[in-house]
C-alpha cells in the first residue's frame, strides 16, 4: 500500500510540473518506478527533442521531485 502512495505522490508532482513544460511546447509522459525507486518518464512534444532536455530532466523535474518525494533516487529518460 504504501508503495501506491508513492506513485500517486509521484504522479501528484510530476503534474503540478507539467505547465512549465506545456508552456514551452513540451510535456512527458510517466512510466513508472522501479525498484531501486527511479523513476522513469517519457519527455515528449518540443521536450523530446530539445538539446538541453537532460538538463530539463535532472535540474529541473529530478530535482522538484526529490524535494517533495526524498524516497526517489533518480528520475531516468526513456526514448
Amino acid at each position: 500500500m504504501e508503495e501506491q502512495g508513492l506513485e500517486q505522490k509521484v504522479i501528484e508532482t510530476l503534474d503540478a510540473f507539467r505547465p512549465q513544460l506545456n508552456a514551452d511546447g513540451g510535456d512527458l509522459e510517466y512510466i513508472n518506478i522501479d525498484s531501486e525507486n527511479k523513476v522513469h518518464i517519457r519527455l515528449t512534444g518540443a521536450c523530446g527533442s530539445c538539446p538541453i532536455s537532460t538538463m530539463t530532466l535532472k535540474m529541473g523535474i529530478e530535482r522538484y521531485l526529490k524535494e517533495t518525494c526524498p524516497e526517489i533516487a533518480e528520475v531516468v529518460q526513456e526514448e
